[in-house]
């Protein structure tokens, strides 16, 4: 056990970038409008799909597929914000929930009839590459791209938000709605954007897990899981907190299933989410805490 431990740490790390990916879409979300996003995973494993079918079926080239995606998912994330959550965002946080918990079903029925129950993949050299090999430790050039890409999303993210004006608008209309529609901003456009953005880092997100791990039509709700466990664990809205969040959650998994076994592995990296609930029920980089 202690021989692949140095393996488990160096895995665990890096999976803990592809968690993040996954997880700060909804981040992004709640931070923004509140909302706890149910259908996020299988928004994520919608982007999968269709990054898996135009690569199969149209361009050979999974990045080429992914950007004709992303212009699909923001047509598909401007109808779902403008025509139904805006429609009841107002009204609470119960109807946008239910909302977002019926797109949840209609996506993963959908992907079932069009794609059936079938595992799928997104077929990836990266996947048998190792970036890095010796005696005790190797690094998968799959997990060592899907950090690099999280890490690279975050801060191309953090800077979209604090160092342009279209981010302040974006972060004035979730701090003060009033004030913000006093001030000439449409708040409920800068939701239209923020899901957006959203969809956008879930495709990513989509594209990396495609190549990663097999995935079938209803696959969603499991990443949805990880992302709520991610953002959990680092603070709800905050976009560094998904980055510790996932490699806390990453190396929880690994770690706990090099020393105890792999059949626990699951379950230890939520024992040590509902740890740091008890010890911190906000989160270890909200926003909540840092004011």
């Amino acid at each position: 056990m202690l021989e692949t431990l140095p393996q488990a740490i160096v895995t665990g790390v890096l999976l803990g970038g592809l968690y993040a990916i996954i997880g700060i879409g909804m981040s992004l979300i709640f931070g923004i409008m509140k909302l706890t996003n149910i259908a996020h995973g299988d928004i994520m494993i919608l982007g999968t799909f269709l990054t898996m079918h135009i690569t199969q079926s149209l361009t050979g080239n999974p990045i080429i597929g992914l950007l004709l995606t992303i212009a699909i998912m923001l047509a598909f994330a401007f109808a779902i914000q403008n025509f139904l959550i805006n429609k009841v965002i107002t009204k609470g946080a119960e109807p946008a929930l239910l909302v977002t918990f019926g797109l949840s079903i209609i996506i993963s029925n959908a992907l079932f009839l069009v794609f059936g129950a079938n595992t799928h993949t997104i077929p990836s050299t990266l996947v048998t590459t190792n970036l890095i090999r010796t005696a005790h430790v190797s690094v998968s050039m799959m997990y060592a791209v899907s950090f690099i890409v999280a890490v690279a999303v975050i801060v191309a993210l953090s800077l979209v938000m604090n160092r342009t004006s279209f981010g302040r608008a974006i972060r004035a209309a979730s701090s003060d709605t009033v004030m913000s529609e006093l001030l000439g901003i449409n708040t409920k456009h800068m939701y239209i954007f923020a899901m957006m953005l959203t969809v956008v880092t879930a495709s990513i997100a989509g594209m990396l897990v495609g190549m990663t791990f097999p995935f079938y039509p209803t696959t969603g709700t499991q990443y949805l899981i990880i992302a709520f466990g991610v953002v959990v664990i680092g603070g709800m809205g905050s976009l560094l907190g998904t980055l510790v969040g996932g490699i806390i959650l990453g190396l929880a998994q690994l770690v706990g299933a090099n020393l105890i076994g792999a059949t626990y592995q699951q379950l230890i990296g939520f024992i040590v989410l509902l740890v740091i609930l008890a010890v911190r029920p906000q989160g270890l980089l909200s926003k909540a805490a840092r004011k």
